[in-house]
């Protein structure tokens, strides 16, 4: 099969391709960021998914199934150009798959879709609607790249559309939110709160993509493996130093002293749980973990010790 990635050149693009190269496929990247090291086999086109460039590679290649990668996550930076990524590319994504014959899209999207508040119900389920905008601006362009990705299933009956809504992932190649926000020596809490945190192994979450690459559920999915993890537990189990603050002390206190920077409104997502019940994923493609919280949280660990401070 024919798989086209747009985003592969992230750690976990390298790790979904190795994967997929393994299993027989052909395998087709396209990233505007140069992939250094690219596994052999890999046919790169370093352009950017909105452009013409990107619909000639769907044009000459005309590949059978597409997983959707490219979108951007780092929530410290806002600007126009990441809007027009996450919500453009996405649009051109699907348009390009319905004029050039796709079977299947894959849309890799976040648990963080659904917000954080205080009177989130603890396991979100697919129909449930984004809450926290208004307090967390910085996720509408993931929320409306999701939304449109699931617009395709009526939009574009010509082929199967998965859309995952995957949780945070942990482990040695270091990458994703949850992995950004424990790098430093310290990591900042709000007094008075410990929420639950979910997370997989960056191999399970490669094994969940490949595995939708070959049941084709179609749908949208959440995606979650072990169960959720205390806050404080996660900073420990990582061999990092909880720095428990009041919130107006962490506001005035990010960026500095060692501590991450983050916007305003991902102190809803310090204080209250994200969790989701991916039972529907389970039943419609047998997916199963291999790595528990403990491996992911080890396996953080020693890739990235405790730094020095």
């Amino acid at each position: 099969m024919r798989v086209l990635v747009p985003g592969i050149a992230g750690r976990l693009g390298k790790l979904l391709a190795e994967r997929l190269l393994a299993s027989g496929h052909d395998v087709i990247g396209i990233d505007r960021r140069p992939f250094r090291d690219a596994p052999a086999g890999v046919e790169m086109h370093e352009v950017d998914i909105r452009k013409r460039a990107a619909e000639d590679v769907f044009r000459r290649v005309k590949p059978n199934a597409v997983i959707h990668m490219a979108t951007v996550t780092h929530l410290v930076v806002q600007s126009e150009d990441r809007y027009r990524i996450n919500l453009g590319g996405t649009r051109a994504v699907f348009e390009h798959s319905n004029t050039y014959g796709v079977e299947h899209v894959v849309f890799c999207g976040r648990h963080t879709y659904y917000g954080a508040a205080v009177d989130s119900p603890l396991f979100h389920t697919e129909d449930e609607p984004p809450l926290g905008l208004s307090s967390f601006p910085e996720l509408a362009d993931l929320v409306a790249a999701d939304l449109y990705a699931g617009s395709a299933l009526w939009r574009y009956p010509s082929f199967t559309t998965t859309v995952l809504r995957l949780v945070y992932t942990l482990g040695p190649t270091g990458h994703g939110t949850l992995a950004t926000f424990l790098r430093g020596a310290r990591v900042p809490t709000i007094l008075g709160y410990d929420p639950l945190f979910q997370f997989m192994h960056e191999e399970d979450v490669v094994t969940s993509l490949v595995l939708s690459l070959d049941r084709r559920p179609r749908g949208v999915f959440n995606v979650a493996g072990p169960q959720p993890v205390p806050l404080s537990v996660v900073i420990r189990e990582t061999g990092r130093t909880n720095v428990p603050l009041p919130e107006f002390v962490l506001n005035a206190a990010l960026g500095r002293f060692g501590l991450p920077k983050l916007p305003h409104g991902a102190f809803e997502h310090i204080k209250y749980p994200v969790t989701v019940d991916g039972s529907a994923f389970r039943n419609a493609t047998g997916f199963v973990y291999a790595h528990d919280e403990a491996d992911a949280m080890r396996a953080y660990r020693e890739a990235f010790p405790r730094p020095l401070g």
